[in-house]
């Protein structure tokens, strides 16, 4: 099936666009209100930037199938704050162009990947919602899912395609990496003893390192020093443990309206984070064998649900993590210094403590 022109999937730009009042609105909320008015001249192409990546990404999921292109559409609506395609703009902004017309594909490539997980992600943990609408097994059914997971999968790797065999085989390694990481989480699950390590051994596989791959890409795309494709590379990594550490905060701290999902899912699936790793390590005897206890029924009641975030309370482990999220944000600061100072690295700047300081 030939792909919707243009105009059918994304209307002429301006205030009454209702994609572009959507994706403004995006940019805005991951910003933040301050920073947004601070780098307010960089929204009009922040916004162009991401509704040229979304109409490219749009233009390979028709298939011959209906069922397949809703349910693959479906998918991508709610991918999201669209984080990963917005650093890949800044990153390559960032480096002197003044176009992301050469990074499209790639971006809506690594947006689909994400997306793609996400969708399998839901499978795995059974999830009823995503950010507040149905899940893709919920409405669509488990087999469609998975196999519209997969179908997401390759409509990436045929946008990839358009790419030297560097980037084809970076985006297939950060693929194996998030594989990996799935598993090693899986094998932990319900263990406090696997540690600290182990945890970050998952997040940099299962999250730091897509996000690493997409911000290589796009330096060596802008045929810049290796220094600073490893520079891109280190901050997408950073920023990328930073977001997963906020993210089971928030999990537990979190507001479900805002979120978009029910809280507690680590909690009640049985996966260790740094929250839970901090909480069990600050308790007395007592205390720490009622949590290891609780933490792993596998059928958790509300209750057990809210004595365990008591005890987490207790131990103060929520600013903890919280200081080692703003920790990594503050290296993936650091790991800019190759990249010339503008509006575009402040603004990648900015994300990164954006990352740390999110509600949602």
């Amino acid at each position: 099936m030939a792909p919707a022109p243009r105009e059918e999937l994304l209307t002429t730009a301006g205030s009454d666009d209702p994609m572009e009042s959507s994706l403004e609105a995006l940019v805005t909320q991951t910003l933040g209100t301050e920073t947004a008015l601070e780098l307010s001249p960089l929204l009009p192409v922040l916004v162009r930037d991401l509704s040229d990546i979304d109409w490219r990404l749009n233009q390979v999921l028709a298939s011959t199938f209906a069922q397949l292109t809703e349910a693959a559409r479906y998918a991508v609506s709610m991918g999201g704050k669209r984080v990963r395609p917005l650093l890949m703009a800044a990153g390559f902004r960032s480096l002197g162009a003044t176009s992301t017309r050469p990074i499209h594909s790639l971006a809506a490539a690594f947006q689909l990947i994400h997306t793609a997980t996400l969708v399998h992600d839901d499978v795995i943990d059974h999830a009823e919602t995503r950010r507040g609408r149905p899940s893709m097994p919920r409405a669509f059914g488990v087999p469609l899912a998975i196999v519209g997971g997969d179908y997401l999968f390759v409509r990436a790797f045929e946008l990839a395609a358009e790419y030297p065999k560097s980037i084809i085989l970076r985006c297939g390694e950060a693929c194996a990496d998030l594989v990996e990481g799935e598993v090693l989480q899986d094998a932990s699950r319900y263990d406090l003893s696997s540690g600290r390590e182990h945890y970050f051994r998952v997040v940099e596989r299962k999250t730091a390192a897509i996000i690493g791959a997409a911000l290589a890409s796009v330096a060596e795309i802008a045929e810049v020093p290796a220094a600073t494709v490893d520079a891109l590379q280190t901050y997408g990594k950073a920023v990328g443990i930073a977001f997963q550490i906020r993210d089971d905060l928030l999990d537990v701290y979190g507001d479900p309206d805002l979120l978009g999902k029910p809280l507690y899912t680590d909690l009640r699936e049985g996966n260790p984070t740094l929250l839970s790793f901090e909480t069990y390590a600050r308790l007395d005897p007592r205390r720490q064998a009622e949590f290891e206890e609780l933490f792993q029924h596998r059928r958790k009641r509300t209750k057990h649900l809210l004595r365990l975030r008591e005890l987490t309370d207790l131990a103060g482990a929520d600013s903890i993590v919280a200081r080692e999220s703003m920790e990594w944000a503050d290296r993936a600061i650091r790991a800019l210094e190759p990249v010339p100072n503008g509006p575009y690295r402040l603004l990648l700047e900015r994300l990164a403590h954006g990352a740390v300081e999110r509600r949602f």
